[in-house]
């Protein structure tokens, strides 16, 4: 909870600066606009990989998932000809099957979930490669309600600003998640196995399917992350589509709150998270327009900053335990 309420303080404060330093464009309908959508978007991966951080583990694959399902849908759409509700069926089937497989390989095999996820991370990425010939993919004119999923937005009572329709499925995620994790017996055994599997497993606590859960859950989110980015910009790259995007996530997550030791994390705390992500990159494109390519250096340094405060509390947290 501090170190929720920590996190919340430093992204008002950042908010406040770029109020001062940028007025004009930061808190432009637009600029807010666009940066719930955006948020819609992390915010489902982050809540996806932050149940995997929970039971200690890690994905490293989401950004190949988002390619996968991201350029996959408009390859079937145009190119293959599949009809909207045959492809979407399709990928999320592909998705469901992707976290199984992690799921199963960690558990059954015990191997390790890096290795697991980075494998993925090579082998969804080539195979969307492969199967586009490496061209762009994108929806043709004819699927413009199909989009609106992603591009549509609804008007907020009293205000000239819009809610982007990504948001609202994030906030509707969110509070499922939020509430699996507080108000269900499969929540607090989630909680259970992060802090102490072999204890977990002792008390009854079916671990393995616990785990294998967290994994499909995470595909899925990545997978629908990924459709609603490609509707939304209308046009994927197999080459760099959704790349760093699991970066992004894993930061959100430890930023707010989740400790990658696992049985810790809170989804206000991931949404936190998300957010301070996203504003410090749109205040690096505010501010830096010419040297934007200094956003990967400070959300590296960010993630650092993020583990740091795990150990330090960690640390801090046993010296007290020993008093």
């Amino acid at each position: 909870m501090k170190k929720t309420l920590g996190i919340f303080l430093v992204f008002i404060a950042i908010c406040l600066v770029m109020a001062f330093l940028e007025p004009t464009k930061f808190l432009s309908t637009m600029n807010i606009e666009n940066l719930l959508l955006r948020l819609g978007i992390v915010g489902l991966i982050a809540l996806g990989v932050s149940l995997v951080i929970i039971t200690g583990g890690i994905d490293l694959s989401l950004g190949s998932v988002i390619c996968l399902t991201g350029c996959g849908l408009p390859w079937l759409l145009v190119r293959q000809g599949w009809s909207p509700a045959s492809a979407l069926f399709l990928l999320f089937a592909v998705c469901l099957a992707i976290g199984l497989i992690h799921g199963l390989l960690i558990t059954k095999w015990n191997l390790q979930p890096f290795i697991i996820t980075l494998c993925g991370l090579l082998i969804y990425r080539g195979t969307m490669r492969g199967l586009a010939a490496d061209q762009s993919q994108g929806f043709r004119s004819g699927f413009d309600d199909l989009r609106w999923i992603a591009t549509g937005k609804m008007s907020l009572p009293f205000s000239s600003m819009q809610v982007p329709i990504p948001f609202l499925l994030l906030l509707a995620v969110a509070a499922v998640v939020g509430g699996f994790l507080r108000y269900t017996v499969w929540g607090q055994h989630l909680i259970a196995l992060g802090n102490n599997e072999e204890a977990a497993r002792c008390c009854g606590i079916r671990t393995h399917r616990i785990i294998i859960a967290t994994y499909v859950a995470c595909s899925l989110l990545a997978g629908l992350a990924g459709i609603l980015l490609s509707m939304d910009v209308n046009s994927a790259q197999p080459s760099d589509f959704g790349n760093f995007y699991e970066l992004y996530a894993i930061a959100a997550a430890v930023l707010g709150g989740c400790s990658l030791r696992g049985g810790r994390g809170a989804v206000v705390g991931v949404l936190i998270g998300s957010s301070l992500i996203l504003v410090i990159r749109n205040m690096i494109v505010l501010l830096f327009p010419r040297q934007n390519t200094i956003e990967f250096a400070v959300i590296g340094f960010v993630i650092l900053l993020g583990v740091m405060g795990d150990e330090i509390m960690a640390r801090l947290f046993v010296k007290k335990s020993s008093r």
